[in-house]
């Protein structure tokens, strides 16, 4: 906890910071101020839990300060310290829900009272802030489980739920997770959660129409190291089902096709973690092409640079991208090759040597073969197309 003093007389914070038994009462930060207008600069920045303040001081007296923290709301508890036992500052302080009040000189038995007592009701406030939280939070998750199983089963076309809790990523994975109903997989579950939130990769859910399944939609950039994290922290068997989810109106029927699998017994465990360590390296060399594919990326080239051999690479490289690595190198340079002759206005021959191929005539043909046109007959037809 946070506890402010306040008083314009630095002896009488000086008495208040030793009488107080601040660490016993869980105090950990003590903050002061030398007026009201320091006190509310110190306020909003530090949040404190508790102010104790003097009621006469400059610029802004202790029952100014409390009109101006009650008016902004302030959820902290202020107890007044006067000199003047006046029914006037009793009633104001009333007024504005002052916790208590201490008359000076201090009394050191009444203010460790008083400390106890405000410390005690702080405690008790942030402990029900937080039932109350958690309660929120319980039943604002059990209705993103009940739009996401609605949403599987076709019961919902309202797809927006999908929208708030995708990732921002183009490939998306749908993941069914089914574990046998004598197990407790949730609290782990819950972890995994936390973990796809904290790095904003994914979420989990509940399928609430059967015991033990649970949903997980992720970036499929990120799926491998979620699998590896499964790996390290999930002693239970696990049924393992997945697909790509392309457009946010096909998840009914990618999760009917999983649970089919599922039914029908295909599906697969958590793997080893050298095959993880396989397919991470697969991953890695498609994005190292997609990075360099300007220059020499062969298969002898990365068979160097990966220390695997060249028809291991190739196989990879076709099951990863669905293509050979010659034809997503060609399909890589040929996407470039059309932004630079749509935006900018190098000559045909400086964009052939930046994609890497030595010969103009060559690209040409080559990119005639891709696009249908030859690359100045293509820059004329998009400009053309702009106005330009």
């Amino acid at each position: 906890m946070k506890v402010l003093l306040v008083d314009d007389e630095k002896n009488g914070r000086d008495v208040l910071r030793t009488l107080g038994e601040w660490e016993q009462n869980g105090v950990t930060v003590l903050l002061e101020a030398s007026d009201g207008k320091e006190a509310l600069e110190l306020i909003a920045s530090e949040q404190p839990d508790i102010i104790f303040t003097d009621i006469k001081m400059p610029r802004m007296n202790g029952i100014e300060l409390m009109e101006q923290l009650h008016t902004a709301d302030y959820r902290g508890k202020c107890i007044l310290v006067t000199g003047y036992d006046d029914y006037q500052f009793m009633r104001k302080a009333i007024q504005f829900n002052s916790f208590d009040y201490l008359l000076k000189p201090i009394d050191p038995e009444a203010f460790a009272k008083v400390l106890e007592n405000v410390s005690q009701a702080t405690l008790a406030d942030k402990q029900s802030s937080e039932n109350e939280a958690e309660v929120l939070g319980d039943a604002r998750r059990l209705l993103q489980e009940q739009r996401i199983s609605a949403l599987c089963t076709g019961k919902s076309e309202d797809f927006s739920i999908l929208h708030e809790v995708l990732p921002k990523e183009e490939k998306i994975d749908l993941t069914l997770l089914s574990f046998y109903h004598m197990h407790q997989p949730a609290p782990i579950l819950d972890c995994l959660t936390d973990e796809l939130h904290r790095y904003a990769i994914g979420d989990v859910f509940r399928f609430l129409q059967e015991e033990n399944l649970y949903i997980i939609l992720s970036s499929a950039d990120h799926w491998l190291r979620i699998e590896n994290w499964l790996r390290q922290h999930l002693d239970l068997p696990v049924r393992i089902v997945q697909e790509r989810l392309h457009v946010v109106e096909e998840v009914a029927s990618v999760f009917e096709r999983l649970t089919v699998e599922l039914t029908e017994n295909r599906y697969r465990t958590i793997r080893r973690l050298d095959e993880l360590e396989s397919e991470q390296r697969g991953r890695d060399i498609v994005s190292y092409v997609q990075r360099f594919y300007m220059e020499d990326v062969s298969l002898e080239r990365l068979s160097k640079l990966f220390f695997l051999s060249k028809e291991h690479i190739s196989r990879k490289f076709k099951q990863e991208t669905g293509m050979t690595l010659s034809r997503f190198v060609t399909d890589c340079r040929m996407k470039q090759a059309k932004q630079w002759l749509e935006k900018t206005d190098q000559t045909i021959y400086d964009i052939a040597r930046l994609l890497g191929y030595q010969d103009e005539v060559y690209f040409s043909k080559l990119f005639k073969k891709e696009a249908g046109l030859t690359p100045t007959a293509y820059r004329i037809e998009r400009n053309e197309q702009e106005g330009r």
